[in-house]
């Protein structure tokens, strides 16, 4: 193995119950004065983002919100939301939601100062190179669910409305300047969204600490990711308003998004076509796929998960956690296969196509074909 890699972690992150007071702050701190709040079409009219728009407008902050952000959101969804923000006159983003208003607010400060097409930026080699990083706004970020982890990562997820592929667009400026977690704001998520979110998170996780790649760093974050997760997913499922345990899953999600620097794998590369071509919630999707890329990837994981399992409170190592993973995907509402979710049989030959080209694939740590990714989306099904 050579040791020899590129590491960066996260932002300033504000943590704790009630934080998002802080938010004005946090704006003023980036330089912001019109800021512009990027959230999605279901959040946009609860209590906790008119709190967030009372915080800002007391404190003289002359905000405004765009809320087209669809749950899988698209180059179409940028567009305007770049228009809003030009047109508003707005000199940065606060990314207010899940992963969908996280990743699209992120992508909205991006391009608003840019001249080429967003897919000029996707994550492939040096292409973030491309971008005018002068002309990038600057970006708070307020989670509201404990999943994704976006708030502490520097590329956003866009699903091209034609191609119906989702594709990662990067550039390192797209960290957020700020965080702001406040597990507060996680509590109205309803015992689906907590469960998919959570998963996600969890996904996050077994992915970065199964990828080959060499990040000490990222693989005891990892680890700790898991067992939060484990710990305290089943406990804000069974008690919504339980706001110790949320704020160990919101943890939870940042350590994710943190740790996967190390690389994700076939999990994610199966989610991400299925997602874009059926509309599938991510980290259920996520959920639904890991039991058969553990099989999938057993022989390259099983000693690390040996080790690892005792600490998770798992008997059995590597064999207890593939059989936990079932059952807890199983405690938490998650259907069993694919199928459940609308992806039917012939649509497989064009998942794999699209899944063979996802970044994802190269932190596998089983190489990953089309032969095998077609035998993957089957044993999910």
């Amino acid at each position: 193995m050579t040791l020899t890699a590129n590491w960066s972690y996260p932002t300033a992150i504000k943590f704790g119950a009630g934080r998002i007071a802080d938010l004005p702050e946090a704006c003023r701190a980036a330089g912001m004065a019109r800021p512009l709040l990027v959230t999605d079409k279901g959040l946009a009219p609860l209590p906790i983002t008119a709190r967030a728009l009372e915080i800002l407008h007391d404190a003289g902050l002359q905000a405004a919100v765009f809320s087209g952000v669809d749950p899988n959101p698209t180059e179409i969804n940028l567009a305007a939301g770049v228009t809003a923000y030009t047109d508003g006159g707005h000199d940065g983003v606060i990314a207010f939601g899940g992963g969908s208003g996280l990743d699209l607010g992120k992508c909205v400060a991006f391009m608003a100062g840019q001249t080429r097409p967003v897919w000029d930026f996707e994550d492939v080699g040096d292409w973030w190179t491309r971008a005018d990083a002068a002309a990038i706004a600057p970006i708070v970020a307020v989670p509201t669910t404990a999943g994704t982890g976006s708030e502490v990562g520097r590329a956003g997820v866009l699903t091209n409305s034609e191609t119906h592929e989702k594709k990662i667009i990067f550039h390192p400026r797209m960290l957020p300047a700020t965080v702001i977690c406040d597990p507060e704001l996680t509590v109205g998520m309803p015992p689906a969204i907590t469960a998919g979110t959570g998963l996600d998170a969890f996904a996050h996780c077994v992915e970065a600490f199964s990828s080959p790649h060499y990040h000490p760093m990222s693989q005891g974050i990892a680890l700790e990711g898991m067992r939060l997760v484990i710990e305290n997913l089943p406990r804000v499922y069974a008690t919504p308003d339980d706001i110790e345990a949320r704020a160990h899953m919101m943890s939870a999600a940042a350590m994710g998004a943190t740790a996967f620097q190390k690389g994700l794998g076939a999990i994610h590369a199966m989610s991400h076509p299925v997602g874009a071509h059926f509309n599938t919630h991510h980290g259920t999707t996520n959920a639904v796929c890991m039991p058969a890329v553990l099989d999938f990837n057993a022989g390259a994981i099983r000693d690390r998960f040996d080790r690892a399992a005792g600490y998770l409170g798992i008997s059995g190592g590597f064999d207890g956690l593939r059989a936990f993973v079932q059952e807890f995907n199983e405690s938490l509402g998650i259907p069993r296969g694919l199928a459940a979710l609308g992806v039917t049989e012939d649509a497989i030959p064009a998942l794999v196509a699209s899944a063979i080209r996802d970044p994802s694939c190269g932190g596998n740590p089983v190489p990953l074909t089309e032969e095998s990714l077609a035998a993957l989306f089957r044993a999910a099904m």
